[in-house]
């Protein structure tokens, strides 16, 4: 059997496998993971074929590229779709949500509650207390119109 470094050829190409395996947790990319399998089916197939350490590089530089290339391809045709789209979206969360003039909206800008939050508001004049809808926002700003 080949040694690398003192060990059997085998168990190098796992701990890489999995050394490249914990590295894609730690750094997420979607690349190193295809490495990691690579390096698993290489340690894999040196466990249990007599082949040497030249043709062991060989076979895992070619499923390497060839895991990559295909991997990347997958993604591509399969991509990951959030659960909730505006998880980090807060202003967009709001519109359609009612809302209290605190602050008149006069000349166009003014400001509203909404929950225990206070926003700037832009949009038609309004006296307070009136209850407008938010419609959308422009930078921390919410845009409002009279409910109908």
């Amino acid at each position: 059997m080949d040694t690398v470094a003192g060990f059997e050829a085998h168990y190098a190409w796992l701990a890489l496998g999995l050394i490249l395996a914990a590295l894609e947790m730690a750094i997420p990319g979607v690349f190193l993971i295809w490495m990691a399998g690579a390096a698993l089916i290489v340690g894999a197939l040196a466990w249990l074929t007599p082949i040497g350490l030249p043709l062991q590089i060989v076979i895992f530089a070619g499923l390497a590229i060839a895991a990559v290339f295909l991997g990347r391809r997958y993604i591509a045709g399969h991509p990951i779709h959030e659960a909730d789209p505006m998880m980090n979206k807060r202003a967009d969360r709001l519109v359609g949500e009612t809302v209290v003039v605190t602050q008149a909206i006069e000349g166009g800008t003014g400001k509203v509650k909404l929950g225990d939050s206070e926003w700037l508001a832009r949009g038609a004049d309004a006296a307070v207390g009136a209850r407008l809808r938010v419609t959308g926002h422009e930078g921390t700003a919410l845009l409002v119109e009279a409910t109908g």
